[in-house]
């Protein structure tokens, strides 16, 4: 599991995604999100705008992040 750390108290689903340099772009964020290819907390989650909080797990193509904090 690899941690990437936010400097927000959140951040939606799509930004860390970009973020944590899963995706390069907003449109391919937006197809893995909305093809059931990302999962938050062990569910698949098909909202990009899904708010993740420090200790949220994402999983994306066989690999796990776990969204750290900088504070």
């Amino acid at each position: 599991m690899k941690e990437i750390a936010i400097k927000t108290d959140a951040i939606q689903l799509d930004q860390f995604l970009k973020w944590a340099s899963i995706v390069s772009t907003g449109g391919e964020a937006k197809r893995l999100i909305q093809e059931g290819m990302v999962k938050v907390n062990g569910r698949v989650e098909t909202a990009r705008s899904r708010q993740l909080q420090p200790g949220a797990v994402v999983e994306v193509g066989g690999e796990t992040f776990l969204v750290g904090s900088e504070s």
